[in-house]
């Protein structure tokens, strides 16, 4: 044993000339580890965000009543699968256009996105960032994630295919063109900056608070006007509760949500080359965290205090209220200022589901609530922490929210008149499992 050990030393040692050699002639960590750190986050950031679509699955699959659930779950797979084509096809270059602009800092060029090719070699990569493919990964979940928002407001009684080519459109065009303005380069990224000047310029949604959260809120409040509510939820100038077949799984779904959300969050930092990116990285972690753990029990208590008895729908909306709130700007509160945000997010969620209801806008699961009116409370609060100007925030959110709320009404306006975007009333009744699909998720409970 001790001479072959010796004989391996021995070798190694006639080796290390050659082994010197390569490492002069291959570029040093120093030059490559930012590149490789960046790429990396953006993968992990990217598939942390991709669990997020099941978390939004299970989460509605829950929430919407047993003979709605396959329809749900079909939904989900097929916008998140038709986000990642029209985010290649068009999204990504159109909210990312460079040097490209059709309309310099408001519309980009259509073209499919193109990556790396094969075998790229360190002295051959632009190492100054991260990889292209590594980049449209996770960026195309942003994208994704959108389009969830829409799909549970909308609930149990839109059409499944004209709710689809929404998502097209949502997906390739109006999302990646409001984020082009703040994400992209655009004109809402230099709102108000002079230069020579030290004042706060520029609109600032770290995460996207606004970008996304908000944008696909007002999607769905578009898509909830034009399609009118559920049978029988208002009746008498009352709201008739119409309860989920599964709070085990859209309690599931939450949680899901919650873990997805650090990737969210995280990897919005876009570098983790030096000392400072990860010690952020970690530090927007222990933020997300506490603002979704302050979001539930502010809804906890809320919720106790109001209706005298804790309403668990309202604490995991609490808790992904937490999470919208604290992502225009995860980074720069303490514990404290992430707590009290997240706290105000939950709250502002008990309040604002049943204003909705009172002006008969029916969002199945509360995600206009969750997603726009706690992005908003998200995107106003980024100054008292963040180099930001209110006065800006405002004009980014009014800017980006009204882009997605007119172009989104127009769509669903024309698609209500060609092709029709609700099911029958029958359709209704009997469910949308039976009437879209012919298949149910829980076929042992079907009457007859």
């Amino acid at each position: 044993m001790k001479l072959t050990k010796y004989l391996s030393v021995g070798a190694a040692l006639t080796l290390l000339p050659t082994f010197a050699l390569a490492q002069d002639a291959a570029p040093s960590f120093d030059e490559i580890g930012p590149y490789l750190m960046t790429t990396l986050l953006f993968l992990i950031g990217g598939f942390l965000v991709f669990w997020m679509a099941a978390g939004f699955a299970m989460l509605e699959a829950g929430l919407v009543r047993s003979k709605n659930v396959t329809t749900q779950l079909t939904k989900n797979i097929a916008l998140y699968s038709l986000s990642a084509i029209m985010y290649w096809l068009v999204g990504f270059n159109l909210m990312y256009p460079g040097d490209a602009w059709i309309i310099p800092g408001w519309f980009g060029t259509f073209a499919p996105t193109s990556l790396e090719p094969v075998g790229l070699a360190a002295a051959e990569a632009s190492l100054d960032y991260a990889s292209v493919a590594s980049d449209f990964f996770f960026q195309l979940m942003f994208c994704a994630t959108t389009a969830s928002i829409v799909s549970g407001t909308l609930a149990e009684r839109i059409k499944l295919w004209p709710f689809l080519i929404f998502v097209v459109i949502l997906t390739g065009l109006i999302y990646p063109i409001g984020a082009s303005w703040q994400w992209g380069g655009g004109w809402l990224s230099t709102l108000g900056c002079v230069e020579g000047s030290d004042d706060p310029c520029g609109f600032y949604d770290f995460a996207g608070s606004t970008v996304v959260h908000a944008a696909g809120g007002f999607a769905a409040l578009a898509g909830a006007i034009i399609l009118g509510a559920r049978i029988g939820k208002y009746k008498d100038g009352r709201v008739i509760p119409m309860p989920g077949s599964n709070l085990a799984l859209a309690t599931l779904g939450t949680f899901i949500l919650w873990l997805g959300w650090f990737g969210f969050n995280g990897g919005s930092q876009l570098a983790a080359g030096t000392v400072g990116d990860i010690t952020d990285v970690g530090r927007i972690f222990a933020n997300t965290n506490m603002a979704a753990a302050a979001g539930a029990v502010a809804a906890l208590i809320a919720t106790n205090v109001i209706y005298k008895k804790p309403d668990l729908t309202m604490v995991l909306n609490g808790a992904l209220a937490g999470l919208v709130s604290i992502t225009a700007s995860p980074l720069e509160p303490t514990l404290f200022g992430a707590l009290w945000i997240g706290a105000v997010g939950g709250i502002i969620v008990v309040f604002a589901v049943p204003f909705f209801d009172k002006l008969k806008i029916d969002d199945v699961v509360g995600a206009i609530s969750v997603h726009m009116v706690a992005g908003f409370w998200g995107t106003m609060i980024v100054p008292v922490y963040a180099d930001a100007s209110f006065v800006t925030q405002f004009i980014g959110f009014v800017a980006i929210g009204g882009f997605t709320f007119v172009v989104s009404l127009v769509a669903w306006t024309i698609l209500k008149g060609v092709v029709g975007i609700r099911v029958s009333e029958q359709s209704e009744i009997d469910g949308l499992d039976v009437s879209e699909l012919g298949m149910e998720a829980y076929p042992e409970f079907a009457k007859g």
